[in-house]
């Protein structure tokens, strides 16, 4: 076997591997006599058929196998041994035709084109400056976070008279033309809807004001146009439920009505945990504490972006583009030629800042520890609970949940890739000019407009 690499340019290469006879044959040769072993052919004993005939049988295909084998073992190899720096992955080569005779050949010679990552310098300093954004914290928002705690730990009760929030249940039958109920029509019981989710307003302003026992007639496809949502409720087919048609009383079980919590000692404790509040301003001010925290990882993001493009620009790499654009379409089946082209300027500065974080952490020796990644992964979880007014959640239950989502290889490359970012964006800040500015939350969500 020889395996050769002749550079195009300082960013193309094609890689030559060629295969001999004595290369293939030993392993060959076991596999046949393996598939002998084990083959069932007609009129033979397992393991008695003629060696030619399992040739004849399967010895291409089995040559074919073998030596893909080999070739992608020994052009991985290479790769390492070399210490190439490759873009994307080796590609069959249209630059050099491959020698691939299998009928008539014993020798093979197989090409392949190869992307080089280009080489380039990252001088940052003092020089470079960005602009880190800082969203103002205002009364609104405070109110916000306090509605939706009182709503979350809120109590239900039964009332007398429907309402716009309330939810009501009751009785469907279904009503003929002449308005009375149909012997054999559709009926069911101990039916739930929130009134603000009737769609038609004039059958709205029937049902409110409604009280137990009451009857209310409409057409209830009208009142209900989302067929999945009708079908849960009457807890029938989707199917069914198209078909519905008509009229149908609704008989008034009973009314539910939610009953937002007081802002008081209680729902400080039952938010926070029992002690850690203690009156009207350090409620006001742990909220604050937690928005303001909540807008460090967006004011981050930006900054994160507005240093993506600066070192995009500033770095200004030549990429192979011609092999990139066909190593997106073969590992991407969803991807076009015509989509890649038309989005190849935002995948190209992506593959460029890519290369520009890798060289960023191997030039500073950026690393990860198991516990960092652990410690992130708790962040992200404690997070996504704060989202349901879950603030409070022990230690040890956050590093239960953390571990089960790292235990998932996608989630925990996730979480990897976001703390070398944010490892990365903390080396930017140290090196970088980054002036800060206050904004309002409008004229935030304003800069990702443009």
């Amino acid at each position: 076997m020889n395996i050769t690499r002749e550079n195009i340019d300082e960013l193309n290469a094609v890689i030559k591997i060629n295969i001999e006879k004595q290369d293939y044959s030993e392993q060959v040769e076991k596999v046949l006599k393996d598939y002998r072993k084990k083959a069932a052919i007609k009129g033979f004993r397992p393991g008695s058929a003629p060696m030619g005939m399992i040739k004849k049988m399967y010895g291409n295909s089995i040559l074919l196998e073998e030596v893909n084998k080999l070739v992608s073992d020994n052009l991985t190899k290479h790769l390492i041994d070399e210490k190439l720096n490759i873009l994307g992955e080796p590609l069959p080569s249209i630059k050099v035709k491959s020698d691939l005779d299998f009928e008539n050949k014993e020798d093979f010679e197989f090409a392949f084109d190869i992307a080089i990552a280009p080489d380039f310098e990252l001088k940052l300093s003092k020089r470079d400056k960005l602009t880190k954004y800082d969203i103002k914290v205002d009364n609104e928002m405070i109110q916000q976070v306090i509605d939706s705690h009182a709503g979350q730990f809120g109590k239900s009760e039964e009332v007398e008279v429907v309402e716009e929030k309330d939810l009501v249940k009751g009785k469907f039958e279904q009503l003929g033309e002449d308005g009375n109920i149909i012997e054999d029509g559709h009926v069911t019981e101990d039916c739930v809807f929130a009134v603000d989710k009737i769609s038609e307003d004039s059958i709205r302003a029937l049902v409110l004001g409604a009280k137990k026992e009451d009857l209310v007639d409409f057409d209830i496809k009208k009142a209900f146009t989302n067929a999945a949502d009708l079908a849960s409720m009457l807890r029938i087919e989707k199917e069914r439920a198209e078909e519905l048609t008509g009229n149908f009383r609704f008989t008034v079980q009973s009314i539910t009505r939610h009953k937002a919590a007081e802002v008081n000692q209680e729902l400080y404790n039952m938010v926070y945990g029992e002690g850690t509040v203690n009156s009207d301003e350090e409620y006001k001010a742990k909220i604050t504490e937690e928005i303001k925290a909540n807008f460090v990882s967006s004011s981050d993001y930006k900054l994160l972006i507005d240093a993506k493009e600066k070192l995009v620009s500033k770095a200004k790499l030549t990429l192979p583009d011609e092999f990139l654009k066909r190593w997106l379409v073969a590992v991407n089946k969803e991807l076009t030629e015509e989509a890649v082209e038309k989005d190849y300027d935002v995948m190209q500065a992506d593959l460029a800042w890519q290369l520009i974080k890798n060289k960023i952490m191997e030039e500073n020796e950026i690393k990860l520890e198991e516990s960092e990644i652990l410690d992130f992964a708790k962040k992200s979880v404690l997070a996504q609970f704060q989202q349901y007014g879950l603030a409070n959640l022990p230690d040890e239950q956050l590093e239960t949940y953390a571990k089960q989502m790292l235990s998932n290889e996608d989630e925990r490359r996730k979480m990897v890739d976001r703390k070398y970012e944010e490892k990365i964006l903390e080396y930017l800040k140290e090196t970088l000019k980054v002036d800060s500015k206050e904004v309002t939350s409008a004229e935030f969500n304003d800069l990702f407009k443009n």
